[in-house]
């Protein structure tokens, strides 16, 4: 009997919330039950990835719209801007941008806020509901706020409450996703696993910045629409495929985010012994069996699988630390995501469509990192040390792309197109180890490390305290992705670009400093073992 899964008969399982499409779906896949786990783990990968991607889609085109003529263009006289915005029009340059800033404030300080609500609800209800109405009330409010430019609507509080109303629905997407994907897959190479599911987020922004590239020059009202009801589309996709936990379908895996008990037992008696719903053994892993802040021990959990308060998650050790840590990466990586666009544009004169394509290599950065830092964790376990390593390399890297790149190697354009030369292939290089450098610590901690957080053997093998330990670590992220596209709107409309890429280094200094404890552990860890060999 294999120890990662029992399959049970699926009409004597439980009651079941089995999705629409799963319906007819459960009768190709019963014709080869020795790949059922496999087909659901597939359909579940593709449906979370598609889902997540879809909500940085519509995150992006914001960052595109910025640099459209008719939305502000501050080119003519640096003195006074003309906007499409009312409140903005014919305001000077530093007011200008620090409004802009402020849209993109008011929509990242809600989702922060909301986000420490979503993982509670999130626990406590049926995620393919919750997913599928986030998303398509996301993809509604992305809508409406391209809708100003079709209806003609120039008031600068309307568009703010579109991005507010955004911001609390888009809070719903992480908890969703994470809590999704961990129920399916056990911790057997997670860090490598959530890492290349973690591109989404990258993938999600190269489309937005496609898609809104290609719109912005003639109506930029339709680089959110289009988005927009790209995500209600999807939305409804997850409506009808997406199965959140495993026994839903009658599958019970070793998987201890989804399993409903766990008790002690030893190999002997899992042979000799019947088993049943309430009685699963949990395979060990090895892959971060010295973790500081997590344990592959074997644990015991009461029937009743109670969710997990806000404090308690608190206190499991490693959560407030990576909170910290993410404060400042998510500063970072989302000042990239809001103002890299335009930061291309005015240093380079680079235009609108051409900003939006250029920017898209940081995310083709964003990939490599995601994937390269969950390999490099589950190869040595030591998550924090891997996240110091990537921040630290980040620091010189920033100095060098804006300080001396520009300099050295600018860029060359012809009507604001850039012209392929070594210059330009050596900027896109820099974006793209930007992009690792940067995404890659963020991916991590927001994917491998709070799935290992949240299955903490503090909680006593809970399935439901997922969705809280991830609100909590990228609720506090979230606050850091605020704060930093509003400090860069302030800094670059007062014309100093140098001034943001201070306060970029300088973030991801304290984010070093956040895990300075954990890794300090962790190389202890690593040398016992060394001298043990």
């Amino acid at each position: 009997m294999k120890d990662a899964t029992l399959v049970l008969n699926l009409d004597s399982y439980m009651k079941k919330d089995i999705p629409p499409g799963v319906i007819y779906l459960k009768k190709i896949v019963q014709k080869s039950r020795s790949n059922q786990e496999c087909s659901y783990r597939i359909l579940v990968f593709c449906l979370t990835f598609m889902a997540y991607a879809s909500f940085h889609m519509t995150r992006k085109p914001i960052s595109v719209v910025k640099n459209s003529k008719e939305f502000l263009d501050c080119s003519e006289d640096r003195k006074f801007c003309k906007s499409w915005i009312a409140e903005i029009n014919g305001k000077p340059e530093d007011v200008s941008m620090t409004y802009l800033g402020l849209l993109d404030t008011g929509y990242l300080v809600t989702y922060a806020v909301s986000m420490f609500f979503s993982g509670f609800i999130a626990e406590r209800m049926n995620l393919r509901i919750f997913l599928t109405a986030g998303m398509i009330m996301s993809g509604f409010f992305t809508i409406m706020f391209g809708s100003a430019r079709t209806f003609g609507i120039h008031s600068i509080w309307y568009l703010f409450f579109a991005q507010i109303l955004g911001g609390i629905f888009q809070s719903t997407g992480w908890p969703g996703v994470v809590t999704v994907i961990a129920n399916w897959f056990g911790k057997g190479k997670r860090g490598l696993i959530m890492g290349i599911w973690n591109s989404h987020t990258s993938v999600g922004n190269i489309l937005g910045s496609l898609i809104a590239g290609s719109f912005v020059s003639y109506n930029w009202g339709l680089s959110f629409i289009i988005p927009g009801l790209l995500m209600c589309f999807a939305g409804f996709l997850i409506y009808l495929f997406l199965v959140p936990n495993p026994q839903d379908v009658g599958i019970v895996t070793t998987n201890p985010a989804s399993s409903p008990t766990y008790e002690y037992s030893s190999k002997s008696e899992l042979h000799s012994r019947p088993v049943s719903t309430s009685t699963l053994m949990r395979a060990p892993s090895s892959s971060r069996l010295d973790s500081p802040y997590n344990s592959d021990a074997e644990i015991h959990v009461s029937p009743k699988d109670e969710a997990v308060g806000f404090f308690n998650a608190l206190k499991i050790p490693g959560v407030l630390e990576f909170s910290l840590c993410l404060f400042f990466a998510k500063l970072v990586s989302y000042t990239f995501l809001y103002w890299l666009p335009n930061y291309i544009n005015i240093v380079h004169s680079v235009n609108a469509k051409e900003s939006a394509m250029m920017s898209t290599y940081f995310d083709i950065g964003g990939i490599i990192g995601g994937v390269l830092a969950g390999l490099v964790s589950d190869k040595s376990g030591m998550s924090a040390t891997t996240c110091t390593t990537l921040l630290f390399l980040a620091i010189p890297t920033l100095f060098y792309y804006e300080s001396s790149l520009s300099v050295m190697c600018p860029l060359v354009q012809h009507n604001g197109v850039p012209i392929l030369n070594v210059c330009f292939i050596i900027h896109t290089a820099f974006l793209i180890i930007v992009g690792i450098l940067v995404n890659g610590p963020y991916a991590l901690i927001t994917t491998a490390v709070s799935a290992e957080l949240g299955t903490h053997k503090s909680l006593m093998g809970s399935s439901r305290a997922l969705a809280t330990v991830t609100s909590i670590i990228d609720g506090t992220g979230s606050v850091g992705a605020a704060v930093g596209p509003f400090m860069a709107g302030y800094l670059s409309g007062h014309g100093s670009w140098t001034s943001v890429f201070n306060m970029l280094m300088l973030s991801n200094v304290f984010a070093l400093l956040c895990l300075s404890r954990l890794v300090k552990g962790e190389l202890r860890r690593w040398q016992r073992r060394r001298y043990s060999m």
